[in-house]
């Protein structure tokens, strides 16, 4: 598909490191030509506006898939800030159907620039996929909210019954990575303040404790039954 010249071709961007995403849907052997011509023409696209290549991924999947070799290793390179920004033929060949919304949504999220042949520069998403990604985009800023608001509702069902983390919590690092193990102690404790199993996960949560309702409740019932072996074995 031969490229038109536009103003757009001169200009140079910064952060210019580009991943080209290559894709064919069968191994049919005439397919062999449809990846080559597609990765021709990203190069010259990549060149037009002064793009770094550093990947190129070619594959051959359908686009329903999500579970694609190539489609994920393009998804880890771009969290590894490998790249800004992504050239592929059309967004099709990103996926299709739901598929295609999921990749779109995330690439969105991670302020990748993607350069299309057909568009013939940044992608232009058609109305409907937009008015998609901008409700999905809606939802999940709502259910973060609803998370951070569950977490609050936990930590001061706490602090109103008397507890006061600062002094009691037993892990030492508030914020970064999860913590892998659940504080038996401070569920203990917790739990003799009345809150619930619900409150006290919200809250162990807020201080960075990967943890849930459930997983509470279970070890709260374990310590239970060891408390109670213990007593019957004193």
């Amino acid at each position: 598909m031969p490229m038109r010249t536009n103003k757009k071709t001169s200009k140079m961007i910064n952060n210019n490191q580009a991943i080209i995403y290559c894709r064919v849907s069968t191994e049919k052997e005439t397919q062999q030509t449809s990846i080559e011509r597609q990765k021709s023409e990203l190069e010259k696209i990549a060149e037009d506006y002064g793009l770094e290549v550093v990947h190129v991924i070619e594959e051959k999947a359908s686009g329903y898939e999500i579970d694609r070799e190539g489609i994920l290793k393009l998804l880890d390179l771009i969290k590894e800030d490998k790249a800004q920004s992504v050239l592929v033929q059309d967004d099709t060949r990103l996926g299709r159907g739901h598929a295609k919304m999921a990749i779109l949504h995330q690439l969105r999220k991670d302020n990748i620039t993607i350069y299309t042949i057909q568009d013939e520069g940044e992608l232009r998403l058609s109305e409907a996929d937009s008015m998609v990604l901008d409700i999905v985009s809606i939802v999940e800023e709502y259910q973060r909210k609803l998370h951070n608001l569950k977490i609050k509702r936990g930590m001061r069902a706490a602090v109103e019954r008397g507890y006061r983390p600062q002094d009691n919590l037993s892990g030492e690092r508030i914020g970064g990575r999860d913590k892998k193990e659940v504080p038996i102690e401070d569920i203990v404790r917790l739990r003799e303040r009345k809150l619930t199993f619900h409150d006290i996960a919200a809250t162990l949560r807020g201080f960075g404790y990967d943890v849930s309702k459930a997983t509470v409740h279970r070890r709260y019932r374990e310590y239970e039954e060891a408390k109670l072996n213990e007593d019957l074995n004193s």
